[in-house]
């Protein structure tokens, strides 16, 4: 498995991923039409490029397969990171944690912290963050539960 750097063609793959991702595997923890909000079937591909393209963005790669991907924003913010359903449990995640803390620590930061979801939350904790607090946010009329976790490096 190789990590390296978002390339603009990773777009579709990357959407794929996360609308697989989190209808097979945070539907655990979630509802249906929770999900169905998290991850509509009409996602925007322009602003997800855009999105991409503007943050510090990691793909964990199997062969042609994206296997995960995370978002490293300059305050230290990771946002999206998810990995693929069928790699889960497999290192991806740290796979790309670690890389996305090289980076933070490239960029002179103290401090990572996300919005994790029920799902993730396990994940984080064992990489050594900590949740701050529970809160709900709202995605397309449906309220989510997440936790905003944080780690110092």
């Amino acid at each position: 498995m190789k990590i390296r750097t978002y390339e603009i063609g990773d777009t579709q793959k990357i959407i794929k991923l996360f609308y697989d991702t989190v209808r097979e595997v945070n539907i655990r923890d979630y509802t249906k039409a929770q999900v169905d909000a998290w991850a509509p079937a009409d996602i925007d591909i322009e602003s997800w490029t855009k999105s991409l393209s503007s943050k510090f963005t990691f793909v964990a790669e199997e062969g042609d397969t994206i296997a995960g991907f995370g978002e490293l924003e300059a305050n230290g913010h990771i946002d999206r990171f998810y990995c693929h359903k069928d790699f889960q449990r497999q290192g991806v995640g740290k796979l790309i944690l670690t890389q996305i803390e090289s980076k933070a620590q490239d960029l002179g930061l103290k401090k990572l912290f996300a919005e994790a979801s029920i799902t993730a939350k396990a994940f984080f904790e064992t990489q050594g963050f900590m949740a701050i607090k529970k809160q709900e946010v709202e995605r397309r009329g449906k309220k989510l539960i997440n936790f905003v976790m944080e780690k110092y490096l």
